[in-house]
């Protein structure tokens, strides 16, 4: 249950309240709520002259549910707004990895170029083998930052663990929980306490209704700035890298208020079957699209085989942008 409380609420009421419902209070942009167990579905009486708008929830995903906020709501990607009444899809491209200066450089030149305006690239990188490139760490943030500074594009980087959280947030424009850290509540507490974007990608094993419940982590830290990114779910299949779950992209914009973004360059793992689920993904009507993107992808330190090379990525753009348009929607 998610309670709105007036400014009769004093501290020792609401103490009693969240205390005895294992909730929490939030403070964000809309207002001020008490947000309490699911199983709770009425006001105790000793509140109730103190609760303005009350809302009843069917699980713990509340506060990004469709129940508490009826519309999409709006976050900034750096210098684009997607969700709410945009009609916006942004693209966030750039390599797995930063590599080096010239690496990101080449780029981020071509993004600029381009009209793109976000780019993506990892500094911790949390590689399933402890033998394999783990990234620059500070080094590649001071990079990364050098670049914006110079060609004005945002940052979207990703927090490996709890160690460098607040370095990432400190330099990043949009903080991305990778798959491998979603459950990490020491990042997702860290993310709730700051005002950056989040954009959380959901763990390859995770159903939906956990994925939602770790953004529920940042928003019920006060942070109304959420992203939900779908990057593929492990299923049988061996013939691909994952299984990209474009139906839980549909359960997503229908019964969540958070923008959504998709990932297929992680979904698929080979970089010939990205611009179809690219493409297959803009049709859905989705707020973002995060690809992979590398001037030699042979050379690639990380995930060579799935990043597109600069000539496929300008090939696919135009495609994308018809795409959009034929569903209402403007590529930004």
């Amino acid at each position: 249950m998610i309670i709105e409380f007036r400014e009769t609420a004093t501290g020792p009421l609401l103490e009693r309240l969240l205390a005895e419902n294992d909730g929490v209070a939030v403070r964000d942009d809309a207002g001020h709520w008490a947000v309490i167990s699911s199983k709770v579905v009425q006001v105790p009486d000793y509140f109730a002259p103190h609760a303005g708008r009350v809302v009843v929830c069917k699980s713990d995903v509340q506060l990004a549910s469709r129940s508490f906020h009826a519309g999409l709501r709006e976050v900034a990607l750096g210098p684009v707004r997607i969700g709410g009444t945009t009609g916006h899809t942004a693209l966030i491209a750039g390599p797995c990895a930063v590599e080096s200066e010239e690496q990101i450089r080449t780029v981020a030149v071509a993004l600029r170029d381009q009209g793109v305006r976000i780019l993506r690239a990892g500094c911790f990188k949390p590689r399933t083998s402890p033998y394999s490139f783990q990234g620059l760490g500070l080094k590649g943030l001071e990079l990364l930052a050098r670049i914006r500074a110079e060609f004005g594009l945002a940052i979207s980087t990703e927090v490996r663990d709890a160690t460098h959280v607040d370095a990432v947030i400190e330099h990043a424009d949009i903080v991305q929980i990778g798959a491998k850290a979603m459950y990490d509540h020491g990042i997702l507490r860290a993310c709730g306490a700051c005002r950056k974007t989040i954009l959380i990608k959901r763990g390859f094993g995770a159903t939906l209704q956990e994925f939602i419940q770790a953004a529920e982590f940042v928003l019920s830290g006060g942070n109304p700035h959420v992203v939900l990114c779908e990057r593929g779910i492990r299923t049988f299949e061996s013939k691909t890298r994952f299984t990209l779950d474009l139906c839980g992209v549909s359960y997503l914009k229908e019964h969540t208020n958070l923008p959504v973004v998709v990932d297929p360059s992680h979904a698929m793992g080979y970089a010939y079957g990205v611009p179809d689920l690219a493409r297959a993904s803009v049709a859905l009507g989705i707020d973002g699209l995060l690809v992979e993107v590398h001037p030699d992808p042979a050379k690639a330190r990380s995930d060579a085989s799935q990043q597109l090379d600069l000539a496929a990525w300008a090939a696919l753009l135009p495609s994308l942008r018809a795409v959009a348009q034929s569903v209402g929607r403007r590529i930004v």
